[in-house]
């Protein structure tokens, strides 16, 4: 189902580019001190988990969005709103996001569900019955909500919270790259070939030999580098195989997806229809709110997160 959202933007925040770098640009890092878990790979790679909380309970699990780590400006806010709820945080860093350079040439994309089914079901054989959510960010809700498709009924998770997904990346990658969103581009493609640049130099790769310094457009940047490296034809190729809307009328896992109208990282046309969603799957759809803000609260001074009091609202629903 599709529902308006009971959110209600801070009149100081109009407009989607203020609730979208407000917590950027202000929002300090929570100490957390997590502890960190390398998990090893079947294909010889690893990735790591970053946990908060209690060594037991349920366990929520927290993926990133494009460029992000626990060092992004929503993961240790939302981390602690987890640990405040009583429950365990995981905040799992796709290949090479954590810090260290990944083993393998290939890294991570918005439709690589191999790892979050790999990892899910590790925490869940080592806990059984111990109750299992996941919440995935941006990028990283789209990897969510894919694998939340393609697994079914044959899933481990108890729910799940995806937010500001970009169901259709060829929308993404073109939305972005008009008017003032051509900031957030320029900023994001900037931190990703530094990110390629960090894990080539590891292995003495020339980052030359990868024409991508010059990429100006995500659709240049993936059709030169990530689709290639990840087994895609192409950017168009990629982008088509990887988006989750197509996913999602074969969800069975009772999921809570966030979204905003003004989202200036894609147009509205993204949003899915009614009839493309499984009967598990609520959108709570907002006017504003822009790209993973939500940003509430009458005085400037003492802002109000809404997704911290949203998704455990929901968890506890089913934990």
């Amino acid at each position: 189902m599709i529902v308006e959202s009971k959110f209600k933007s801070a009149w100081w925040l109009p407009g989607p580019h203020l609730q979208t770098v407000w917590p950027e640009l202000t929002r300090r890092k929570v100490d957390l001190a997590p502890r960190r878990e390398r998990i090893e790979l079947p294909d010889g790679d690893f990735i790591e988990l970053d946990w908060v909380g209690p060594d037991s309970g349920p366990t929520i699990l927290v993926m990133h969005g494009l460029g992000g780590s626990i060092e992004s400006h929503y993961a240790t806010p939302l981390l602690n709103a987890i640990n405040s709820a009583g429950w365990r945080a995981a905040f799992m860093h796709f290949r090479g996001a954590s810090g260290t350079p990944n083993r393998l040439i290939r890294f991570y994309h918005a439709g690589d569900t191999g790892d979050i089914n790999l990892v899910a079901n590790i925490l869940s054989d080592r806990e059984p019955e111990t109750p299992l959510c996941a919440i995935g960010v941006s990028l990283g809700g789209n990897v969510l909500l894919k694998w939340l498709g393609e697994t079914g009924e044959h899933n481990p998770l108890l729910a799940a919270v995806a937010i500001s997904v970009p169901f259709e990346l060829y929308n993404a990658a073109h939305s972005i790259g008009k008017g003032f969103s051509r900031v957030y581009q320029w900023w994001m493609l900037k931190e990703l070939v530094a990110f390629v640049e960090q894990k080539f130099n590891s292995r003495n790769i020339p980052l030359e030999k990868l024409n991508i310094r010059d990429a100006k457009s995500f659709w240049e940047f993936d059709d030169k580098l990530t689709a290639p490296i990840h087994g895609f034809r192409s950017a168009k190729d990629y982008y088509i195989n990887a988006s989750s809307r197509p996913y999602l009328k074969d969800i069975a896992v009772p999921t809570l997806v966030i979204h905003s109208k003004d989202d200036p990282f894609m147009t509205p046309d993204v949003i899915p229809e009614k009839n493309e969603l499984s009967s598990t799957v609520r959108i709570e759809l907002s006017k504003h709110g822009g790209h993973v803000g939500f940003i509430g609260g009458k005085n400037p001074l003492k802002p109000e997160y809404w997704l911290e009091t949203r998704i455990p609202e929901f968890f506890n629903q089913f934990i």
